[in-house]
């Protein structure tokens, strides 16, 4: 499946290459040094690279995650991604549908929201 190229998207590829490669160095590169990152519409989850650093590197530990693109929308500098995403739990492994929607500026991600639902 082929998904829509610009310099947004392929700063949003960048960072998901980096995701399941569950590389914190590549991933944070991604990223504004003062980068937000929100569970839509807006709780803070993280704010600047040395809280992402933390943040990934704590999943990646843990759960060792993987995410698949579904679909890929790319309007301007807004880059939008449904992702299936598979990580393992103490139960077992868990799967969710995940909506993230980046705001690339000047080569970066400066913003970037998540919305999650566990899949069934």
């Amino acid at each position: 499946m082929s998904f829509p190229s610009s310099e947004s998207a392929d700063v949003v590829q960048r960072q998901l290459d980096a995701y399941n490669a569950h590389d914190v160095d590549a991933l944070v590169a991604e990223y504004a040094e003062d980068a937000q990152q929100f569970e839509h519409p807006s709780k803070l989850l993280a704010t600047g690279s040395q809280e992402l650093r933390e943040r990934y590197a704590l999943r990646f530990r843990e759960s060792r995650p993987h995410a698949a693109l579904v679909r890929r929308i790319v309007l301007g500098n807004k880059v939008i991604d449904h992702e299936e995403i598979t990580s393992g739990s103490a139960n077992g492994i868990v799967k969710a549908n995940l909506v993230a929607i980046y705001e690339v500026q000047q080569g970066k991600i400066s913003r970037a929201w998540f919305i999650s639902a566990l899949l069934s």
